[in-house]
Parts: structure tokens; C-alpha cells; sequence
């Protein structure tokens, strides 16, 4: 059994030097985003890690290199969409100031420092743990490496289309004046899922949690501590902070729109799904 301190220490340090620089940044320019800003770039770091320990222990590396290739494609689409909407341009999440505005100073500051920056910052480090479990556990390659890899790619590439499908939207309403009715994206991967990027982007890290599960049972663990292991949380605390967020975003967005509710009623939240009016229809 390999030391599993050794690459994880270095990941701790190196996000608690992210978290002390988010906290900073936001402190000196009031703007609570940061951590939104280092979002595509630390799990990058946190999985090559441990990829780069693997390989300089000089132990089976390949399932570490393919998770740190596919974490790495993800980060570069991700810091580009979010490049192109001005995310690095000092502008901040309109979330965070409907907080600020329902939270005396007191009480926002400490919501910044434990949620924003240190919650935060650590669901980026579990999501990033199924890489410890594949450096616990080298083992060849399997037929289920390449299934978790491909779930990964597909999960990619349907974020990349919803994402650009919402950009579209948005400029087409901005060429608009700012009116394009219903006010909402609703067609393409929207009209299966109100959030379709929301669904691939914790798609994406439950694939790559099968990606160390794997490595877990290929090397003898068997189900507990190999498939089912305690790097789950990871996905399942995103999954828990995307619905959260979700629901929040929604109460934000449903008052400005008149449709929206329509739009809550028949089409699924996350799960890309038919329309409930159209089955209802084709039941009938």
C-alpha cells in the first residue's frame, strides 16, 4: 500500500495557498468571485499531482495520465467559457450580491470566508480524490476505464453544446435589445432539461469517480473501498451544492419571466428528460 500522504499533502498545501488567496482577493476588491475564477484551474492542478507522483514512483501510471488528460479538457473548456462571458473581467456573480443584500456585513463575511472560500475550495479537492484512489490502487487498464473515459468525453461535449447553445441565446438577445421572448433559452438541450450543462457538469466528475472505483476493484479491493469508496463524496456534495444552486437560481429567474413557470411545469429540472406536456399527450 502506497503512503497516500505524500501527493495528498501537497494537494492540501497547495489548496490552502487557493483558499488564502481567494479570501485575500475578495477582501481587497470586495468582489466574492474567486473562487469561481480558480474553479477550472484547481482540480487541474490537484489531479496532475497526483498523476505526477504515480509516474515518478514509477508505479502503473496510465489510468492516472488518462484522468488528468480528461480533468485537463475539462478545465480548458470551462476557463474558456467562462473567459468569453467575462468571468476574468472583474465581474461578479450575480448571486452573491442578492446574498449580500439579504445578509447584514457581519454575516456575509463569514458566509464568504466558510462557504464561499473554504466550502468551496474543499469540494474541489474531494472532487479531485478519485485520483488518490487510483494512486493507492495501480492496476492495468480495464474495458470499464475505457467506458468511465468515454461518459467523461460525451459529458464534455453535451456541456460544450448546451453551453454555446446559451451563448447563443444570449447574444441573439443582446442584438435584440435585450427582449428575446419568452426571455429564457428553451429550445435545443434546454427543452429536455432546464440546466442541461448543470447535468453534464456533475456527470463529468461521477464519471471520473468510476474512473477510481475501477482502479479499486482491478486491483483486488472489491466492492467496499473499490467501487464504493469514500472519494464519492466528492460527487455527491457537487451534486447536492448544484441543486441547491439551482433551486436558488430559479427563485431568482421565475419572477423576472412570466413563462418560466410553464417551462418548471413541464420540463425536468437537471435529467434531460421528454417534456412532460408531450408524453402526457402521447399517453393520452
Amino acid at each position: 500500500m502506497l503512503n497516500p500522504m505524500a501527493p495528498l499533502m501537497i494537494v492540501v498545501l497547495v489548496a490552502a495557498m487557493f483558499c488564502g488567496f481567494c479570501w485575500i482577493a475578495s477582501l481587497i476588491t470586495r468582489d466574492t468571485s474567486w473562487v469561481d475564477r480558480v474553479w477550472s484551474i484547481a482540480p487541474v492542478v490537484y489531479v496532475w499531482i497526483f498523476a505526477g507522483a504515480a509516474l515518478a514512483e514509477g508505479i502503473a501510471s496510465g489510468r492516472l495520465v488518462l484522468m488528468a488528460v480528461l480533468v485537463t479538457a475539462w478545465g480548458a473548456r470551462l476557463t474558456f467559457n467562462f473567459a468569453r462571458k467575462g468571468g476574468y473581467s472583474g465581474m461578479e456573480d450575480y448571486r452573491w450580491a442578492v446574498l449580500r443584500g439579504r445578509m447584514s456585513r457581519r454575516q456575509f463575511a463569514v458566509f464568504n470566508l466558510f462557504f464561499i472560500v473554504l466550502y468551496q475550495n474543499a469540494l474541489l479537492v474531494l472532487i479531485s480524490l478519485p485520483a488518490l484512489i487510483a494512486w493507492q490502487h495501480p492496476a492495468a487498464l480495464t474495458a470499464w476505464d475505457a467506458a468511465f473515459a468515454g461518459l467523461f468525453v460525451a459529458s464534455l461535449i453535451g456541456e460544450a453544446v448546451a453551453d454555446q447553445q446559451q451563448w447563443n441565446f444570449q447574444r441573439a438577445k443582446k442584438a435584440a435589445g435585450g427582449v428575446l421572448a419568452p426571455g429564457f433559452l428553451s429550445t435545443g438541450l434546454f427543452r429536455y432539461s432546464r440546466h442541461p450543462n448543470f447535468f453534464f457538469e456533475q456527470a463529468q466528475w461521477w464519471a471520473l469517480y468510476g474512473l477510481g472505483a475501477t482502479a479499486g476493484v482491478a486491483s483486488g479491493a472489491g466492492f467496499w473501498g473499490g467501487a464504493l469508496n469514500a472519494s464519492i463524496a466528492g460527487a455527491v456534495l457537487l451534486t447536492a451544492l448544484f441543486i441547491g444552486s439551482t433551486i436558488f437560481t430559479e427563485s431568482l429567474t421565475k419572477p423576472k419571466y412570466p413563462a418560466y413557470a410553464d417551462y418548471q411545469r413541464t420540463t425536468s429540472m437537471l435529467l434531460p428528460l421528454p417534456p412532460r406536456h408531450r408524453r402526457a399527450a402521447a399517453s393520452a
